[in-house]
């Protein structure tokens, strides 16, 4: 079995096990090969006087720049502005959720974001509109669509006059023709009529 002291909290390997090395109290007689993250000298000699090969894996060190409590300010300085922009962020998001968008009123990411999303809204108002217009726009083109279909159907009030009494001549005459037949198709046949 192959044996992982370590103090990670994840990524673990299928068929390895692992154990806490700081609950290190003796060897595990079945362990075939050891790999020890970090210093523990303690579990590394038992091990290796136990004839079980060990490989040690060692931990970056954290570098340190300056003093203590230079570097303790600075990052107390840094924890407190990531507070506020993650703070910031939450009352964006929160007021989006809502369907609000307020501007924050600290955090360079969330006004960044804020600005960005107000260039968006702006931009899609315009389409909005424009979209709107060209609704418009097609509604009256087919409006005058039904317009021209029904004038191309329905005769001027003068020509149907004229057609009416084209065809009593023609009724008189007992000629028949179609129902649906032209003004010029008419006049033809009443100027057959008076030739005869």
């Amino acid at each position: 079995m192959e044996l992982v002291y370590t103090n990670q909290l994840d990524g673990f390997e299928p068929g390895k096990r692992y154990r806490v090395p700081g609950l290190f109290r003796s060897i595990e007689r079945d362990a075939t090969a050891v790999t020890v993250v970090g210093d523990y000298p303690e579990i590394v000699t038992a091990y290796e006087d136990a004839g079980v090969d060990v490989e040690v894996v060692a931990l970056l060190e954290p570098v340190v720049v300056g003093t203590q409590a230079v570097a303790s300010g600075e990052l107390s300085q840094l924890l407190a502005a990531l507070q506020d922009e993650s703070g910031a962020m939450v009352l964006l998001v929160d007021g989006l959720e809502a369907g609000e968008i307020h501007r924050p009123e600290s955090g360079e990411l969330a006004l960044r974001l804020f600005d960005v999303l107000g260039t968006i809204h702006a931009s899609v108002g315009e389409l909005t509109t424009e979209r709107d217009g060209l609704a418009l726009t097609v509604d009256a083109l087919r409006a005058e669509v039904e317009a021209l279909k029904k004038s191309a159907l329905t005769p001027p009030a003068d020509e149907a006059g004229e057609i009416s009494a084209l065809k009593a001549k023609l009724d008189e005459a007992k000629i028949q023709y179609r129902g649906n037949a032209s003004k010029e198709s008419l006049e033809k046949l009443v100027a057959e009529l008076t030739k005869e």
